[in-house]
């Protein structure tokens, strides 16, 4: 057991964690997102049960986001014709603000999204229902 560190971070989340590097990124998915084809080869970690947004509060107490980069904090976008906004990106950007006042959501479309995703050093199933509720993370340095 340690102190200070959120129970919901698994210890072989906070493993993936430190061993990431300046632009290594991670996502943390809904539980709709193909996480385990989309990981591939890279780590899947499974966090049946706990919302998106308290995992990205978990996490960005953690590592620092890159501020070289704009499109740090990845969202899925709605695909057009769609009219569902989801209610829990005013979490996440409520969450950013707390933790990387300086840095500004962006979107990639959806097919983009996976491709990218498919570079990322792990992905987070989440337990999270919303549609859209995908996060793409790039970490910056200390």
């Amino acid at each position: 057991m340690l102190k200070n560190v959120d129970p919901v971070l698994s210890p072989e989340l906070l493993k993936v964690l430190a061993e990431m590097g300046h632009g290594d990124e991670i996502v943390i998915s809904d539980a709709n997102f193909p996480a385990s084809s989309v990981a591939g080869e890279h780590t899947l970690i499974r966090a049946d049960g706990i919302p998106a947004a308290r995992l990205l509060e978990a996490i960005l107490q953690l590592i620092p986001l890159d501020q070289y980069d704009q499109n740090n904090f990845v969202l899925m976008e709605v695909v057009p014709g769609d009219p569902y906004v989801p209610p829990v990106w005013d979490e996440y950007r409520a969450i950013l603000k707390k933790y990387e006042p300086n840095a500004a959501v962006s979107f990639m479309e959806r097919f983009a999204y996976y491709e990218r995703a498919k570079k990322a050093h792990a992905v987070v199933i989440s337990g999270e229902t919303a549609k859209y509720a995908n996060i793409i993370l790039k970490k910056g340095v200390i």
